[in-house]
């Protein structure tokens, strides 16, 4: 173990994969605690730093991407440093920094999504909403992806803030799209398509629905879609009536209020329109070769015990015709090489931040994870913060409790020089910094925050890494 760990002579070292807003608000804790001497180091399987708030917020919502400047405040830190395209299990081993860290802290997310597992959900034309967030925000892994936008109605599945994200992006107009770092790609794709009406399903009612009020307010002021909401499905059952009342529950209480005004606009004529619906489950997406219709069932609330409300089918189906889908129901995990994995959760396990082996139940020596790979895909970016504070408590009060592993290996420079062996391609926060100067720079002419490189090999090259290395 190791005792000494934290001071001039032998530092705190700790290793962070992925470079999100858990990783960086996990960083930042490490680095501001007093009378500390640690070393962070962060790890991203791409070139570029800040995860969704980079690659997963809207286009439209720029305001959102400043928290930025405090991770980057977290970055200018000389104890801190960043290597990019730079995939654990393929460049280096979860063991291998076990050997040369006392703290292995996973911020990796939650990078998939969660499966409808009905009927004809493998349709061409049927897409996880984290592939159509990706292409349109320039994800490198994804700017090949095709939509075919030509169909006139498409449907989102979910009532999450990811959903109400396509739904918007789905109906902005070109003007709009090139005020905002949307890759070009889909700047031209979404200003051209044919899509006059996008259907947002979601399986409870609007007190249950999972987007927050701002999102929502927000479909009230499109400038070329109506929001449609049928005054019918905004009728409360005793249930979800008594929820909303409860203190506490502003949220979902103000989004009914929303809903109704929406409910009782006259629609203006727009040449767009997204329809809300809810208490309604996808059971089937039919078409030869391709989507061409959904088919639903109605829910009701039920009571399922502690005081939650689920949806239960009843017997009356309905299919609404359209060519494109997207599910947003949620996301999960994916397994990492060497560490342990709950499939059924899509989560590392863990007690509050510490990783745990299910089998014997006790919290493995210096390995814990921060974000919705500790929790699941469950709060706002801020919630981030908190969530990091907590599982960097747990690592300093292992570290006081003499339960952290010593390194094998305590050169830092050590690191650094694996590294450059396995990826010689890796890029340094100062290669981060040349990139995001050329993207802003490209942007400026054209009046938009930046125009985003989709491509690593861009990317690359503007970080000069082989000179910067």
């Amino acid at each position: 173990m190791s005792v000494s760990a934290g001071t001039p002579d032998h530092p705190l070292r700790v290793v962070i994969v992925g470079s999100g807003p858990s990783g960086f608000y996990a960083a930042g804790h490490l680095l501001k605690i007093k009378d500390l001497d640690v070393e962070v180091d962060m790890i991203d399987s791409l070139p570029t730093p800040f995860g969704l708030v980079r690659a997963g917020v809207a286009p439209d919502h720029p305001k959102i991407k400043s928290v930025i400047r405090v991770y980057e405040k977290t970055a200018a830190n000389p104890s801190f440093r960043y290597f990019g395209n730079v995939l654990v299990g393929r460049d280096i081993s979860h063991g291998e920094l076990k050997d040369r860290y006392h703290a292995v802290i996973y911020a990796v997310g939650a990078q998939t999504d969660r499966q409808l597992n009905i009927p004809g959900e493998d349709l061409h034309g049927s897409f996880a909403a984290t592939e159509f967030v990706a292409w349109y925000n320039a994800h490198p892994e994804f700017c090949d992806r095709e939509f075919d936008l030509s169909c006139r109605r498409a449907v989102v599945i979910g009532n999450g803030n990811v959903a109400m994200d396509v739904a918007r992006m789905l109906v902005l107009p070109r003007a709009e799209l090139e005020t905002t770092d949307t890759a070009d790609h889909a700047i031209e794709a979404l200003s051209g398509c044919a899509i006059e009406e996008v259907v947002i399903l979601g399986r409870r009612g609007p007190a249950q629905a999972a987007f927050t009020n701002p999102e929502l307010l927000e479909l009230g002021d499109l400038t070329e879609a109506d929001v449609i909401v049928d005054p019918s499905e905004l009728e409360l059952d005793e249930h979800s009536q008594r929820a909303i009342d409860a203190a506490g529950e502003l949220t979902a209480r103000k989004n009914v209020e929303i809903l109704r005004e929406f409910a009782a606009r006259e629609p203006r004529g727009k040449p767009k329109r997204v329809v809300l619906r809810f208490l309604r489950s996808p059971v089937a997406i039919h078409g030869n070769g391709r989507v061409e219709s959904v088919e639903v069932v109605h829910n009701e609330l039920e009571h399922g015990g502690e005081g939650r409300l689920r949806a239960q089918a009843t017997g009356r189906h309905e299919t609404i015709e359209a060519g494109i889908v997207f599910r947003s129901i949620g996301y999960k995990g994916v397994p990492i090489e060497g560490v342990h994995f709950d499939d059924w959760k899509g989560t590392i396990p863990n007690e509050e931040g510490r990783i745990v082996d299910p089998e014997t139940e006790r919290s493995i020596p210096g390995e814990y994870v921060v974000g919705w790979i500790k929790r699941g895909p469950s709060g706002v970016i801020g919630t981030n913060k908190r969530d990091a504070q907590e599982t960097v408590d747990h690592v300093i009060e292992d570290l006081n409790e003499d339960r952290l592993p010593a390194p094998v290996d305590r050169d830092r420079d050590a690191l650094a020089a694996l590294i450059a062996e396995r990826a010689p391609d890796h890029v340094t926060y100062s290669g981060w910094q040349l990139i995001d100067a050329a993207e802003k720079a490209a942007g400026e002419p054209q009046g938009r925050p930046r125009v985003k490189f989709t491509r690593v090999e861009q990317m690359l090259d503007a970080a000069r890494v082989k000179t910067r290395a």
